[in-house]
């Protein structure tokens, strides 16, 4: 066990150490990148597509629904999107070293919440710009972060293990997050759901991404505690995706040394 958290620590050390090498700005593209796409996404979407300016999003709110919503997404985006190669990746090193295969989805996950603890900064600007007062209710963050986790490493487990056998989940997956990035309320705003057919209404709220997205909007902008639906919702997938994920990878790591 310690053995496998000395490596998680070195995988994660670095993909941080590479994704920023030769970088000016470095670890600081982490806050500007969600802070600038929330710029463009802001103007956007709330002039062309009027977003923002009915409902119950007002103007003033529309840019922290929109950061908040995205940086969340981009969470389960970027782990599952890395940890379904991990496992190809580090071909090299699983066939010389023995070590636990779940290492690799799980550190991309891990690295991904690295990823987001910066993006956070950008919302505490947006917050402060807009005089959004923190409240209690972001105590509820690290339990949120739990179950999203939860979420993410047992997707990535699923499709790391998943992409050893069929390696076109590789280009197929970045379809699916495209498709379920439409499906899931970032830039439009729930109001509309209302206006939708209710076989696509009862799609949307089973929506996984829907629920976390509900869970983070309700602690930083609405400021109340998550309901008993959400949680029961962002527990259940967390628990459905874990189970599969793990069952998945266990099965079929014995094979992995085979096909990679």
């Amino acid at each position: 066990m310690e053995k496998d958290l000395f490596i998680l620590q070195q995988l994660v050390s670095k993909d941080f150490k590479i994704k920023y090498r030769r970088s000016i700005l470095g670890v600081a593209w982490s806050v500007l990148n969600p802070l600038l796409m929330m710029v463009v996404m802001a103007v956007v979407f709330s002039t062309i597509f009027a977003q923002g300016r009915n409902g119950s999003i007002t103007p003033e709110m529309y840019p922290l629904y929109l950061i908040v919503g995205n940086i969340t997404f981009n969470l389960m985006s970027e782990s599952t999107s890395t940890a379904l190669s991990s496992i190809i990746d580090a071909s090299s090193l699983l066939k010389k070293v023995k070590v636990h295969r779940f290492v690799f989805p799980v550190q991309k996950a891990l690295f991904a919440l690295v990823n987001f603890a910066f993006s956070l900064i950008a919302v505490a600007i947006v917050m402060l710009w807009f005089r959004v007062v923190p409240t209690w209710h972001l105590i509820w963050l690290p339990v949120c972060l739990l179950l999203l986790m939860g979420f993410c490493t047992g997707l990535g487990l699923l499709l790391s293990a998943l992409t050893v056998f069929f390696r076109d989940i590789r280009h197929l997956w970045s379809v699916v997050i495209t498709a379920w990035m439409y499906f899931t309320p970032i830039f439009w705003t729930t109001d509309f759901i209302a206006m939708m057919p209710r076989l696509l209404q009862v799609f949307i709220y089973a929506n996984p991404m829907y629920n976390y997205l509900q869970f983070m909007r309700d602690i930083f902008l609405f400021q109340v505690n998550p309901s008993a639906y959400t949680l029961a919702m962002c527990a259940g997938w967390s628990f459905v995706a874990l189970i599969l994920g793990y069952v998945v990878f266990h099965k079929t790591e014995h094979k992995f040394i085979l096909y990679i």
